[in-house]
């Protein structure tokens, strides 16, 4: 590794050392139907949030509020303590697209209908409030 792909590396560390986020890859859904759960939450308080998404009736909804509290858990180990009412909020969220599976369907008179199992991985950020 070159001297300055090496200095990128270690400052793309430093940085995550400061960000409190959670992943969660290959959830068996379209992107699509996971971004309109997560628009429901993005920004918002954390104990807010995970009350939408438990009232949510998206079958989606789940899986978020699963990464929301691994989110924020990490930002508990890493500042050793437990976060108060109104501290944490959702600072970013993003759905990217996971790997698509290919199938085939029997149609009639001997042709095949394409059939795509989508899959996606859910990147959430979480933050304190700066006064």
């Amino acid at each position: 590794m070159g001297k300055r792909k090496k200095l990128a590396a270690e400052a793309i560390k430093a940085a995550k050392k400061t960000q409190y986020f959670a992943k969660l890859k290959d959830v068996p859904s379209s992107p699509r139907k996971m971004r309109y759960v997560v628009d429901l939450i993005r920004g918002m308080e954390v104990n807010r949030a995970l009350g939408t998404l438990k009232f949510s009736s998206k079958a989606a909804s789940a899986d978020v509020a699963k990464v929301l509290r691994s989110a924020i858990a990490n930002w508990e180990q890493k500042n050793e303590r437990k976060a108060d009412d109104g501290e944490l909020f959702v600072s970013r969220v993003f759905v990217d697209e996971g790997a698509t599976l290919k199938r085939m369907r029997p149609a009639p008179q001997g042709r095949g209908y394409r059939i795509r199992k989508r899959s996606n991985h859910i990147t959430l950020f979480v933050d304190t409030k700066k006064e």
